[in-house]
């Protein structure tokens, strides 16, 4: 059966899951939440979905008790124990992130959501992203505003703000990447069949290492049936990352 991009980016998304274990998720937009269910529904089954979820949920729909998001702000989130995917307007090759505004912060050319819980976010747990067109305009040299928090400035903060910092990796419509380069910078894991490394250079600001970078995993049959049937059966997906 052939597959799409968009179920090749659901795989990718699944895949930053992989690990985890019994930990808090809260997968940010469409494309992250379909990537986090397809996790918990296969190799990750002890994940539990923080957004948009008033109750605790076993694999078969049995409600096994509330989850007030109040007492999982005090008690999970300041901890190290919860894996976040955000999306971001920019970042950069240190994982810096901007939700908030394009253009000087005192005269923004374009108001955004501000930045909101990002840099609690990033401070306190592991944290990924996701960006659905991946661009030179949102894979930027410097973001205009630093809403979640890279590892250079991280580093500037000092140990208190390193203890849970965990800035995991990026999925774009285009591949997968990490920030295993010098100085935690950006380099490619993989990128998605049919991308060539001239297209992701092409639409990105600076220079990414592609040293050793592999091919983004298609979904197997299993998997392919879970996203098409139980997950994702309306093809919201397409509409968020075109074949």
């Amino acid at each position: 059966m052939s597959v799409t991009r968009a179920e090749i980016a659901v795989v990718a998304v699944a895949e930053l899951f992989r690990g985890d274990g019994e930990i808090v998720v809260s997968p940010m937009g469409l494309i992250p939440q379909l990537g986090a269910k397809l996790a918990r529904l296969t190799f990750e089954p002890d994940l539990l979905m923080s957004d948009g979820e008033a109750y605790l949920l076993t694999p078969d729909g049995v409600v096994e008790g509330w989850q007030p998001f109040r007492k999982m702000l005090d008690t999970i989130v300041p901890h190290g124990r919860r894996h976040v995917v955000m999306g971001a307007n920019q970042i950069d090759r240190y994982g810096n992130q901007n939700i908030s505004a394009i253009g000087d912060h005192a005269r923004p050319k374009k108001q955004l959501l501000g930045v909101r819980g990002a840099p609690g976010n990033t401070i306190n747990h592991r944290t990924s992203y996701w960006v659905p067109r991946h661009s030179a305009r949102v894979f930027v040299d410097t973001v205009d505003v630093v809403s979640g928090v890279g590892y250079d400035n991280a580093a500037k903060a000092g140990p208190s703000a390193q203890k849970f910092h965990d800035v995991h990796r990026v999925v774009s419509n285009l591949g997968v990447f990490d920030f295993g380069g010098p100085d935690h910078a950006m380099r490619a894991v993989s990128l998605h069949p049919g991308v060539t490394r001239d297209e992701v250079a092409a639409a990105t600001a600076f220079d990414i290492d592609f040293t050793g970078a592999g091919t983004s995993r298609e979904p197997d049959a299993a998997e392919l049936r879970l996203i098409r049937e139980a997950v994702d059966p309306k093809g919201l997906r397409d509409k968020e990352v075109p074949a």
